[in-house]
Order: C-alpha cells, then sequence, then structure tokens
C-alpha cells in the first residue's frame, strides 16, 4: 500500500513539472507598439499603431493602451516608429529560377553589348569547372544597335564549352557554337511547332532560339541533381525573407521540384507560405493532379500554369493583327485552342485552379473563350482561374475578366521595363489595352500582384513604385508612361496581400493582420502612404515576420 502511494505522488508531481514546463513553453504573447500599422479589413484600409499575437496567430490590432490592457504580461516591442505592413506576396514568381539565377551569370541591366559579353568571359574563367556556362538577363533592346546577339560573339572566348543564357523574359535564348552542336542544329533544322530558330541571310543559325526551339539547347544540358536543386530553393527563400516576401505563388513547378518541395515542408524547411502552380509542361501532371490538392501550413498545390504564348520583347506574343515593327509576325501561339480546351478539361475535372500565361491581345482573348466554356463546377466563380500578365488586352475584352470572374495576375515593373519597346511593337492604339491596371480595376477585375522574378527583380517596392508612378528605378518618364494607367497606394498594396492571397486561397489565414490569421507582417523604414511616390522603390525591409517568428 505504501509503495502504491509512493508512486502515486510521483506521477502527481511528474503531472505538475510536466504542465509547468509546458507553461513555460507557451510563449507569451508579444505586443509590438509605436509603429504606423496598416492593414485592410472588409477591403477597407485600417491603420493601427499597435499589433498583438500569441505563437504563430494575430489577437488583435489596434491602440496601444486597448492591446496592453488586453494581454497584460506579454512580450513588448518597441516598433520605434517604423511603418507594419501585412507581409507582401508575390502572386507570379519562379522559386526555383531565382535560386538558380543566383548561383548562375547575371547579365540584367547591362546595357551595352561589350559589357554583357565581359561579364560571360569573366564569369567563365572563374567557374572553371562547370560543364556548361549558364546566365540571364541579357537584354538587345539596351544595347545600342538593339540586335540580337550571335553565337560568334560567345565563339570569340568560350569556345571548348557550351554556353547557353536565357533571354531576360525567358523567351529566348543565345548559345554558342558548341551548344548548337550538341542540339545538333544545323542549316537544315527545321523550326518546332512555336518556336523558331534566328538565322543569318545565308540561313545559318545565328545562335539565337525564340520560345519552343529553345527546347532544342536545353534538352541537353545536365539534369539539376538533387542538392543543387535545394541549393536553389535555400538561396530564393533566403532572398525573399530580406525583401519582405512572406507569401509566393510558383508558376510552374515541375515534378522533381514537386517532389523535393513536398519533402521540405514535411521537415519544416520551407519558411514562406509557398503557393506552388503545377507545370502544364511536364510529362507526368496527371500523376501530380491525382495526388490530389495539397494544403499544409506553409505549402499548398492546387493550381496549374499553362502557357498560350511567347512574349512581347522577342515578338512572341500572340497578337490580332501583325506587329508595328514587324509586319509580316502576329507572334507564337504556343497552345492550340483544341490542347488548351483538352488541358483546361483534364485540370479542372481535379478541381484544380489553372493559371494561364497570356501576352498578346490574341492569346489573352483566345484564353477567356477558352475559360468561357468551361461548365458552371469547373468555371473562375468555383476554381478562381487566372490569366498571368493579362499584358496586351484588347479593350472589349477587358470587361470579360470580370464578367467570367478571372483575376488578373499582373506584374507591374514589366510596364516599366517595357516602356522602351511597347509602343514599337503595338503601335499608340493597341496600348490603350496594355499594362492597363486602371481600366482593369474600373471594371472591377481583382488584380494579384507580382514581379514574374527572376525576369524582374524580386524586390516588391520596385513593382509598388511601377504600379503608383508607372516610372522606373531612375523616376522617368517624367509624369509617368501611360499614366492614366496608375493605381493608388492602397489598391496596390491590396494587390500585394489581401487580394494576391485569394488567388492563392490564402485569405483566410494571410494578405491581412485581422484576428485569427497568420502573424505575418514586415517591418520597414518608411511610411508608404506619407513618403514621396518617388521614394516608394527606396523602402527598406527592417524586420520580416513569419507565423509569429522574425526570420530577417
Amino acid at each position: 500500500m505504501k509503495k502504491l502511494w509512493s508512486l502515486t505522488v510521483k506521477k502527481i508531481i511528474l503531472t505538475i513539472c510536466l504542465a509547468l514546463l509546458s507553461l513555460q513553453a507557451k510563449a507569451l504573447p508579444t505586443l509590438i507598439h509605436n509603429v504606423k500599422g496598416y492593414t485592410f479589413a472588409d477591403g477597407e484600409l485600417i491603420e493601427f499603431d499597435s499589433l498583438l499575437f500569441e505563437n504563430d496567430t494575430v489577437i488583435a490590432y489596434g491602440s496601444h493602451d486597448e492591446l496592453a490592457k488586453q494581454a497584460k504580461a506579454s512580450i513588448s516591442i518597441d516598433g520605434k516608429g517604423a511603418t507594419l505592413l501585412p507581409g507582401l506576396t508575390d502572386a507570379h514568381g519562379h522559386v526555383l529560377g531565382l535560386g538558380l539565377n543566383l548561383m548562375r551569370v547575371d547579365l540584367r541591366g547591362i546595357d551595352s553589348l561589350k559589357q554583357t559579353l565581359q561579364t560571360i568571359e569573366e564569369y567563365a574563367k572563374a567557374n572553371s569547372e562547370l560543364r556548361w556556362i549558364q546566365g540571364r538577363g541579357w537584354n538587345q533592346v539596351l544595347w545600342a544597335k538593339k540586335e540580337f546577339p550571335t553565337k560568334q560573339m560567345l565563339d570569340r572566348f568560350i569556345s571548348d564549352r557550351p554556353v547557353w543564357l536565357s533571354r531576360i523574359d525567358g523567351h529566348a535564348g543565345w548559345a554558342n557554337s558548341r551548344a548548337l552542336e550538341l542540339a545538333g542544329i544545323t542549316k537544315d533544322t527545321t523550326d518546332p511547332a512555336g518556336g523558331k530558330i534566328i538565322r543569318d541571310e545565308q540561313g545559318e543559325p545565328t545562335g539565337v532560339l525564340i520560345d519552343a526551339a529553345m527546347d532544342l539547347v536545353e534538352s541537353q544540358i545536365p539534369e539539376l541533381n538533387q542538392m543543387e536543386r535545394r541549393t536553389a530553393l535555400e538561396l530564393a527563400f533566403d532572398h525573399m525573407l530580406k525583401l519582405g516576401i512572406t507569401s509566393v505563388h510558383d508558376a510552374g513547378v515541375d515534378f522533381d521540384t514537386y517532389k523535393l518541395m513536398l519533402e521540405m515542408a514535411k521537415q519544416q524547411q520551407i519558411p514562406v507560405r509557398l503557393y506552388g502552380m503545377l507545370s502544364g509542361s511536364d510529362p507526368r501532371l496527371e500523376t501530380m493532379l491525382k495526388l490530389g490538392k495539397i494544403e499544409l501550413p506553409y505549402l499548398k498545390f492546387r493550381s496549374v500554369k499553362l502557357y498560350s504564348d511567347g512574349a512581347l520583347g522577342s515578338r512572341g506574343a500572340a497578337l490580332l493583327a501583325p506587329y508595328s515593327d514587324d509586319p509580316d509576325n502576329k507572334g507564337l501561339l504556343l497552345t492550340t485552342e483544341k490542347k488548351l480546351s483538352e488541358d483546361l478539361k483534364l485540370i479542372t475535372e481535379y478541381g484544380f485552379q489553372a493559371n494561364v500565361h497570356a501576352i498578346g491581345d490574341a492569346a489573352n482573348r483566345l484564353v477567356l473563350d477558352a475559360f468561357a466554356k468551361l461548365p458552371e463546377e469547373q468555371s473562375a466563380d468555383v476554381l478562381r482561374h487566372r490569366i498571368e500578365h493579362a499584358q496586351v488586352v484588347s479593350l472589349e475584352d477587358i470587361p470579360r475578366f470580370a464578367e467570367l470572374n478571372i483575376i488578373a495576375s499582373m506584374q507591374p515593373t514589366h510596364a516599366t521595363s517595357d516602356m522602351n519597346m511597347a509602343g514599337d511593337r503595338l503601335g499608340d492604339e493597341r496600348l490603350k489595352g496594355a499594362y492597363a491596371w486602371r481600366k482593369m480595376r474600373e471594371h472591377n477585375v481583382l488584380i494579384a500582384a507580382g514581379s514574374d522574378f527572376p525576369v524582374e527583380l524580386a524586390n516588391p517596392f520596385l513593382g509598388i513604385h511601377a504600379a503608383v508612378t508607372r516610372q522606373n528605378s531612375d523616376n522617368q518618364p517624367e509624369g509617368g508612361w501611360l499614366p492614366g494607367e496608375k493605381l493608388n497606394r492602397a489598391e496596390t498594396l491590396k494587390a500585394f496581400t489581401i487580394d494576391a492571397a485569394y488567388s492563392g486561397f490564402w485569405e483566410n489565414d494571410i494578405g491581412s493582420l485581422e484576428a485569427g490569421k497568420k502573424a505575418d507582417f514586415i517591418i520597414v523604414d518608411k511610411d508608404i502612404f506619407s513618403v514621396e511616390a518617388v521614394q516608394l522603390d527606396d523602402v527598406q525591409v527592417l524586420q520580416t515576420w513569419v507565423g509569429g517568428k522574425r526570420l530577417n
């Protein structure tokens, strides 16, 4: 009996100790005060000076006095007058591509051919162990002659190894002779469907390949191993957190990356909220669809990314009428009407959202027509279908976005990057429906904002600046390019927060700082609602919090 009593006492003591340890392990509520806070509630912009959260969840926002009473025992953090915003969502990026871009030669923004070649040469010399020299970001529009480069330019200093460099928009590539040789591309090679091999006057390939023709070279590049893929993702996550991006929509995830992301999510190794779009071109798409929707705290898969056309800069965007600066060219439809309908049928039968890349007005009309034919249970009313970019849209088609409940997933910096050539490609009349954010909003179209990194820089404040000013980072042109399409600051922040969250079925958890949502927020050095508009791209992220934890 004495022994039994002794065991009972020990159990009671153990239970009390475990309870005390549990209380110690449970974090006290955290109160961040003395901030200039902004969030959205019921679509309206709200200001506050304090935020209270516990563990990973927001308890309330409001005044310091009322929240201090609500949580008398709490960890108190003085925000020192800085600005607090909901964590920003980039609604269209390429996460693996961003990481790989951070690992490879970066040619973005170099405004001369000579400097571009010098950068490539220096990278090749510094990375003599690489089997292939790869990179991204060249843009011939920035160079003096604005002409496509050639294989000979690369051959002069790299002839023993293949070189493959993607254009800034990812819809054209530049190869040296060794890469063309490995791909079997000669004078006699025919253009693949949906692609084009640029040739000289003698019919010889120059080294530049457009859209589907890029696959001829890319198919020869050794596949990434698991370590390289993981390293690229980790680099991308770290880069985004430093920029204040707490959630990202990954526009086209292949099967191998899909598997790795699932593994990383289960091991709690994904630090941002990642909404993945399965790659519609992956031969194992249906395998991924059959695995069903993935709904994890930091990872969701319930959408598929498709392509309808190419890009405007390489004249691959599909237009209703010929290019103003290339009268024999209407661009390229990468997907036929029949194939698009088949793809949408497959995707929507599994209950997945369809997000279709469309740049040109012909491509946007094709996609809108295809969405219009879907039955009610597979329509955008239920599955929130999106058009990615919605870049050049016929004026008569803009109202159809709202009529069909199609989300316009748009990237503000595309306008300021393209303004030096868009007028040449389209002419004045078609520009009226190009990068038309104001017209979209006037027709009550929901806009989900992003960057399309690594095509553009990932910094979301560059996008906020571009949307509000219609100017590049040099604040040019004065008054803004096509200034009638500007958004105001609240509309812009909404497109990068709650509306972007809605477009990824995450609006109940993130996108604003309402009670019960996740404590995903950032603290920045400038009040984006009072600073001069030209300074919006200079905003610096001081802290990034995800799930109530400071990660930067």
